[in-house]
């Protein structure tokens, strides 16, 4: 499942909300593997007190389903739940959530990084920082990842 939310949220909540839902994971999951992805205070040297994310709607839902699928296509998956974080957000907000369930840990791992650079290096979001002095600026590249 894929949701773009424009407000907080908590993660663990939602992990196991959905997990009660889905009957047809029960008994069949040996791990679940969560990311959690946080707002931090500083980028490239510089102190950031907020952000705006933004995203093209129907496009970002697309590519973020396709990133889950080809996840789903190379490792054993029995599920997994995309949540990202679009508005103004601030240090410690929770921005991304992934979370995967499989038979077996390295499964659940492996799927789980790989859905999370995909996300940062592929799929339609943009981020306006709004750094200490008031100034704002467009990040042009993420942090290195391993794709």
């Amino acid at each position: 499942m894929i949701k773009i939310v424009p407000e907080e949220f908590d993660p663990f909540a939602e992990v196991q909300a959905y997990q009660k839902k889905q009957q047809a994971l029960s008994g069949k999951y040996g791990a679940t593997n969560i990311f959690v992805g946080t707002m931090r205070d500083f980028n490239e040297g510089e102190l950031v007190k907020g952000m705006t994310l933004e995203h093209y709607p129907g496009m970002t839902e697309k590519q973020l389903d396709a990133v889950a699928q080809e996840a789903e296509q190379q490792w054993a998956l029995l599920d997994s739940l995309v949540i990202h974080r679009v508005g103004d957000v601030f240090p410690d907000d929770v921005l991304v959530l992934v979370a995967v369930w499989s038979v077996h840990r390295g499964d659940a791992f492996d799927a789980s990084r790989f859905i999370m650079e995909a996300l940062k290096s592929k799929v339609p979001f943009w981020k306006k920082e709004i750094l200490a002095d008031d100034q704002s600026r467009w990040v042009a590249k993420n942090t290195d990842g391993y794709l």
